[in-house]
């Protein structure tokens, strides 16, 4: 590997904060979404960009930034599932938390966004990860072709399909 000029690097780290500006708040509302903790939300989508700049900086090729940053976060929450340990209540407490009642407004948007999460579960599996990548993750449907093998065509069908369903499903309640 050959040493990165400054002005290499310094094309990188305009990249990067590129995608940073863009990405950041849907990889957070990704991450917040599977592991439902805001702190660790952040820390998963700042773990993903440090993760990112190493990789460039070592001279790694990225041909779509916005799928090679949720392939590195998904990766990271696996992790985070696999090393999650539950704590007592009363042990948070001896540490000093106390919970708080002033975020009722919150309240409602992730009520709004439990019941949405809830129906795609209801959907079929075909139908699920399709929704998922389009709604939940944001992801273009070039995007969502890149990562699933299938063709934009064939997604942008199946969320449509998809939406329709959960149409029906939300009528029907």
């Amino acid at each position: 590997m050959t040493p990165m000029t400054s002005v290499q690097e310094m094309q990188l780290q305009e990249t990067l904060t590129e995608a940073y500006r863009r990405y950041m708040r849907e990889l957070r509302r990704s991450a917040f979404y599977k592991v439902h903790d805001q702190a660790i939300s952040e820390d998963l989508v700042q773990d993903t960009f440090t993760k990112t700049w190493m990789y460039l900086i070592r001279g790694g090729k990225i041909n779509v930034m916005k799928s090679f940053l949720y392939h590195i976060l998904n990766n990271l929450i696996v992790d985070e599932y696999r090393k999650h340990k539950t704590a007592s209540l009363d042990a948070i407490a001896e540490k000093g938390y106390e919970p708080s009642d002033d975020s009722s407004g919150h309240l409602f948007n992730f009520l709004d966004g439990k019941a949405a999460s809830l129906s795609i579960k209801s959907l079929p599996k075909k139908y699920q990860k399709v929704m998922c990548m389009r709604y939940v993750q944001g992801l273009s449907l070039r995007e969502m072709s890149l990562l699933s093998g299938q063709s934009k065509n064939t997604m942008a069908v199946q969320a449509h399909r998809g939406l329709e369903k959960l149409r029906l499903l939300h009528n029907a309640v």
